[in-house]
């Protein structure tokens, strides 16, 4: 995420945002758009690609079921290999999973044909884990797919949770994928990383990583929630602990959604042929954009909400859309959390802007609507129209991309017993000695996206990491392009950008995506703990992952 001085809580090395941020934005500042481009476009999409007409807020927010795991009398067949994984022993699972990889049907409106998708459990998205630290897991997932696929994706998959602290044999390597009558066991310890409670991660999420073929694998369904809970976010908004931050509670499951008021969203845009059925560009390069907005796979769907505060757990599922998420009215709302992880303090904001698989945290208080006021939107600000990057365009609220309609029920009074405190979970620190400085170049060469000149070959190792130790890496972008940088298993530290300290403020914190926008440079505090193995550093728009922007970091004793 990118913060201009102008928040009030950035740094002066963001001045050159792409957006007027803080108050500027409910006041109505924008940018404006010309009456040519304007005609070229979408309303608040920025591309038309010819998808049939859909009425919107037809359907209500959908949402997954929970993983749910085995009963204590069920084994899984065949037992799982104890020597297949890291310290194992030392977490042994208290819970195991058997999940399927498989085709479905899903239909994401009523206008709209029923399209061939790849599901977890059945489901688009996949089913919601739900974990708790010091609770070790073990998932089985089975791919129950055809030997080949109808339109696009492939049959072969590997499964990685995003942001996950999981020895290398779990954390979904991209060449580990299996094919169809295959499975693959996943060890998640769901410990700290370093061991250090400060290290804790909320909001995960997990997708199929499959090599060259993430974006459309991922495109077809394959990602879901990846949700957890500590002491301190312990998911009970009447925790009775000292400790607990009691904030907004409640996850749903399936259709049990009334009561519940931490609320996964996951935002993606897809495009449809004449006869309604989804369809990929398999041949751009340059990133894969929609014109139809999908919020937990619906598109344009409505939510009924009390007059009370929500916890919305904001991902931008990609495959190469950024957003600049706002509410229709201006309203301002509490940002508790970046990509996986609680804030050392909330920061009251009117917009999140996120790049693809970053994920924000909010905290909505439908309270303070007005009396009479009803219906409100959460709307996209930021205009696109190339794969490769977004524009410089902020749209007025009033011709914002609609995502979802908020009905507001009319009850006053609702109990609330949730908070947001003013210190939430403070940031360890970057007490590790540095033994080297590397840099990275993400950059396009032959048509082809490339990191340091090279694409990505899984058998090559690029960096050799000795485990325990800390590195200073430099990456960077040049061109015309927008790279959402993200680094498995660990988190970082974001020390300068394009040259100026970070030492305050949203990108002060721990995280696991760095938008790089072109020009950008970032120094980074890189850190490996606890596991050995292959790991991957790519882009996270999907489509230069796959062709081909990704190195192979090999954690060694």
């Amino acid at each position: 995420m990118k913060i201009s001085s102008a928040d009030g809580f950035g740094h002066p090395a963001m001045s050159r945002r792409r957006f007027v941020g803080g108050t500027a934005l409910a006041t109505g500042a924008f940018a404006i758009i010309s009456r040519s481009a304007r005609a070229q476009v979408t309303p608040g999409i920025g591309v038309d690609f010819n998808s049939p007409a859909t009425t919107p807020w037809v359907w209500p927010l959908a949402f997954a079921r929970h993983a749910v795991p085995l009963p204590a009398w069920k084994r899984l067949d065949p037992l799982p290999i104890p020597a297949a994984h890291q310290r194992y022993d030392e977490f042994a699972p208290v819970k195991f999973y058997d999940m399927t990889v498989s085709e479905c049907l899903s239909r994401p409106h009523p206008q709209l044909a029923a399209s061939p998708a790849t599901a977890y459990q059945g489901s688009v998205p996949g089913v919601t884990f739900m974990g708790r630290y010091g609770e070790p897991v073990l998932c089985r997932v089975r791919n129950h797919l055809p030997a080949s696929m109808q339109g696009f994706g492939s049959s072969d998959i590997i499964t990685h949770v995003h942001n996950g602290h999981h020895a290398s044999e779990s954390d979904g390597w991209p060449g580990d994928w299996y094919g169809p009558g295959q499975f693959k066991d996943h060890h998640w310890p769901h410990i700290y990383a370093g061991g250090d409670w400060r290290e804790a991660k909320g909001t995960l999420w997990y997708h199929d990583h499959r090599m060259d073929y993430t974006a459309q694998n991922t495109y077809r369904g394959l990602a879901g929630f990846f949700l957890l809970f500590d002491h301190l976010d312990s998911g009970d908004e009447n925790d009775p602990s000292l400790d607990a931050f009691r904030l907004p509670s409640g996850v749903p499951d399936g259709s049990r959604w009334r009561g519940c008021y931490d609320i996964p969203l996951v935002f993606t845009d897809r495009r449809y042929d004449p006869n309604g059925q989804l369809v990929m560009d398999v041949m751009n390069m340059d990133g894969h954009l929609g014109d139809k907005y999908l919020v937990n796979g619906r598109v344009q769907p409505y939510f009924e909400v009390e007059r009370r505060k929500y916890r919305f757990r904001l991902l931008d599922g990609g495959p190469s859309r950024y957003y600049l998420f706002a509410m229709s009215n201006g309203m301002s709302f509490q940002h508790i959390a970046n990509d996986g992880n609680l804030l050392p303090n909330p920061i009251e904001t009117d917009h999140v802007d996120l790049g693809v698989a970053e994920r924000a945290d909010i905290v909505v208080d439908f309270s303070q609507v007005p009396e009479g006021v009803n219906e409100l939107y959460f709307v996209n600000r930021l205009l696109q129209v190339s794969g490769e990057k977004p524009t410089d365009t902020i749209l007025p609220l009033a011709e914002s991309g609609q995502l979802l309609k908020f009905i507001i029920r009319p009850e006053t009074g609702v109990p609330d017993n949730s908070q947001v405190p003013s210190s939430l979970r403070p940031l360890p620190e970057m007490n590790t000695p540095v033994v080297r400085t590397r840099d990275f170049r993400f950059n396009r060469r032959n048509g082809m996206w490339t990191v340091n000149g090279n694409v990505f070959d899984h058998n090559r190792t690029d960096v050799t990491f000795k485990r325990g130790t800390a590195e200073i890496w430099r990456i960077s972008s040049s061109g015309g392009w927008a790279h959402p940088v993200h680094m498995h298993m660990e988190e970082n530290r974001i020390l300068t950008y394009n040259r100026k300290p970070v030492d305050s403020g949203i990108l002060n914190c721990r995280k696991d995506v760095f938008n790089l926008y072109p020009g950008d440079e970032m120094e980074l505090y890189v850190r490996f703990r606890d596991w050995l193995g292959r790991y991957a550093m790519h882009c996270h728009n999907t489509v230069h992952e796959d062709h081909a922007m990704m190195v192979r970091i090999d954690v060694v004793p």
